[in-house]
């Protein structure tokens, strides 16, 4: 018997080299008044920017210049309303999709920006329609495209909270692996480790369905072995089947859960300040460690067998994958106390975790010491 199921999905989903250009005069008329955000690099929404003036659009640009915070996000929220923007455009990685969709949900919101926040906030719901929004990521990793949160630090708690209501999927999800040739090996390499975690942890989760079954176990194997290509060289099909595999880990993370790696990640990244991707990266290895030590119900423990295989023969790491941990250090994926965990902060981080939403969407509940165990294994 097929188990129960629902699917959420952008309005509109798009893929493939040359499909952003493609889709310029449809930006263009998306609103009379455009914000456009984009990640640190301007260069790489040139060809937005370039194509909006061409076409006598009106916009404005606004830089998300690293993962948002709430004091960015009430700052563009604040240049949204000033300007009058009608719609937002975000073109960048997962920093400048998440400030978008975030800002496209509470400029047309009558309350301050921290009342809509999970956790911190009051639990306040959107109550105005939200801006249209649309997503063009550059880089192969969140596939934030295509989920309906938006992840924002929250300095004074220090801690990584979600903006979440299924209002805030795009509009129109552009993914257009040309946008990411030529990203740097690093961000690649957290970008990468980021997609295949949200493949991995959605297919473990008892909230999968049959559908988000079939993307994760499909995109797994392609994700590792395009991501293993990169490492070494540049290469426009693995460019391609990388952007796959985040597309299709936000469609699963989105429509089933994610787990014990973004449980901890939501914690570390407000204690360290470090990038949400290479944080999952290094977590991978001591997570599903604790989950084979621990034992997971079926079919989930079957399933993990399978990941470690995969990443094994796809990462050239013999059968078990037991040397992930050194191959990501090879590629120069820092250790998360190079990242800034202080072992003093462990206790807290575990703790805080414990009760963030994606751990409920693990296979199995884990203890404070067992999360406490993971982040020394990974310090």
């Amino acid at each position: 018997m097929i188990a129960p199921f629902g699917l959420r999905l952008p309005g509109e989903i798009r893929f493939g080299r040359g499909r952003a250009r493609d889709a310029l005069p449809e930006l263009a008329a998306m609103a009379p008044r455009i914000l456009v955000i984009h990640g640190r690099d301007p260069g790489r929404a040139g060809w937005l920017t370039e194509g909006l003036t061409r076409s006598g659009a009106e916009f404005r640009a606004l830089a998300a210049p690293g993962e948002p915070d709430l004091p960015m996000l009430e700052a563009a929220v604040a240049a949204a309303r000033d300007f009058g923007a009608g719609a937002v455009v975000a073109c960048g990685g997962g920093a400048a999709l998440d400030l978008g969709k975030a800002v496209a949900a509470l400029a047309p919101q009558a309350h301050p920006a921290a009342d809509y926040l999970e956790l911190v906030g009051t639990g306040r719901r959107l109550a105005a329609p939200v801006l249209p929004f649309a997503a063009i990521p550059t880089t192969a990793g969140t596939g934030a495209e295509a989920t309906r949160n938006a992840v924002i630090a929250v300095p004074a708690h220090r801690r990584k909270v979600s903006l979440r209501d299924d209002r805030m999927l795009p509009r129109l999800a552009i993914v257009d692996p040309s946008l990411t040739d030529g990203c740097p090996k690093s961000v690649t390499l957290a970008s990468g480790l980021d997609a295949i975690v949200q493949v991995i942890e959605p297919w473990l989760s008892p909230k999968a369905s049959v559908l988000t079954d079939a993307l994760c176990e499909k995109a797994l194997p392609a994700g590792l072995s395009a991501l293993a290509v990169l490492m070494e060289r540049e290469d426009a099909e693995a460019r391609d089947a990388m952007a796959w595999c985040s597309l299709a880990g936000g469609i699963a993370l989105s429509n089933a859960a994610l787990g014990a790696v973004h449980g901890l990640a939501g914690p570390l990244g407000g204690v360290t300040g470090a990038a949400h991707g290479a944080i999952c990266g290094r977590l991978l290895q001591p997570v599903m460690a604790m989950h084979m030590r621990a034992g997971l119900p079926a079919p989930a423990d079957r399933r993990i067998d399978r990941v470690a295989r995969l990443i094994g023969e796809r990462l050239g790491l013999g059968l078990a994958g037991s040397n992930l941990d050194q191959w990501i250090s090879g590629h120069g994926l820092p250790r998360l106390g190079q990242m800034g965990l202080d072992p003093g902060d462990i206790a807290a981080v575990a703790g805080a975790a414990e009760g963030s939403s994606s751990m409920k969407g693990n296979p199995v509940a884990l203890s404070r010491a067992q999360l406490e165990s993971i982040l020394h294994m990974a310090i």
